[in-house]
């Protein structure tokens, strides 16, 4: 269901991938560094990142896709942040080429770093599973739950006991609310307060967003 929703400027998504036939996708701590460093390069352009988390043999992300004007294919309408700006003339001619674009500056991060890892590991063929994973967000209580969801996922899969202190995930990052690429202070807006933030990942049930979610056996 989720492979085939194009990514649009101004919406919310989940963005997750695993290694093809199972296999890590982050064999040793420097890789994880190399992907968040390919990452700024190719998705901090074109999107704001509210939550993230890299685990071994898989990933998850919560983005919202925003246009900008100097990606190629786009028209140039003189640096006007279009997200703000619904009704300017010529948006329909930009949204045509919306989801070519967004999606494949995803396929350009996922190539660099499988180049990268072949090189690397002296191994060939393809690391990630051929279409990346996207489900559209339509709701706040789903933006919420999505977070939570995210920042527990490496203890649900068991790796880590402690899903606060786990070192690849966004969650310290929103806790201590310094200047980063991720949008914390929205986040923190979202939940209320950062009591609301702790609380709810405390209290929060796989459950709640399970439907939603879909498959997400990736031991």
């Amino acid at each position: 269901m989720s492979k085939e929703t194009p990514l649009i400027n101004g919406h919310y998504y989940h963005i997750y991938n695993r290694g093809n036939n199972g296999e890590d996708l982050f064999p040793e701590e420097r890789n994880y560094h190399h992907f968040l460093k390919l990452y700024i390069r190719y998705i901090y352009p074109i999107a704001d990142t509210y939550a993230y988390c890299l685990m071994k043999n898989h990933f998850h992300l919560l983005v919202r896709i925003n246009p900008k004007p100097d990606l190629p294919g786009f028209k140039n309408l003189g640096g006007l942040n279009l997200s703000r700006e619904p009704n300017l003339p010529g948006l329909q001619d930009l949204e045509g080429l919306t989801s070519r674009n967004y999606s494949q500056s995803f396929s350009n991060l996922f190539n660099a770093y499988t180049k990268a890892i072949n090189k690397a590991y002296d191994r060939s063929g393809s690391l990630f599973e051929k279409n990346f994973n996207r489900i559209l967000i339509d709701s706040d209580r789903y933006f919420i739950h999505l977070i939570s969801y995210i920042h527990r996922n490496p203890q649900k899969h068991g790796f880590t006991d402690n899903f606060r202190t786990y070192p690849y995930s966004s969650y310290q990052t929103i806790r201590a609310q310094k200047q980063s690429r991720i949008e914390h202070q929205q986040v923190l807006q979202w939940f209320g307060s950062m009591r609301s933030f702790e609380n709810y990942h405390r209290q929060f049930d796989n459950g709640q967003i399970q439907h939603l979610i879909g498959d997400d056996n990736f031991n």
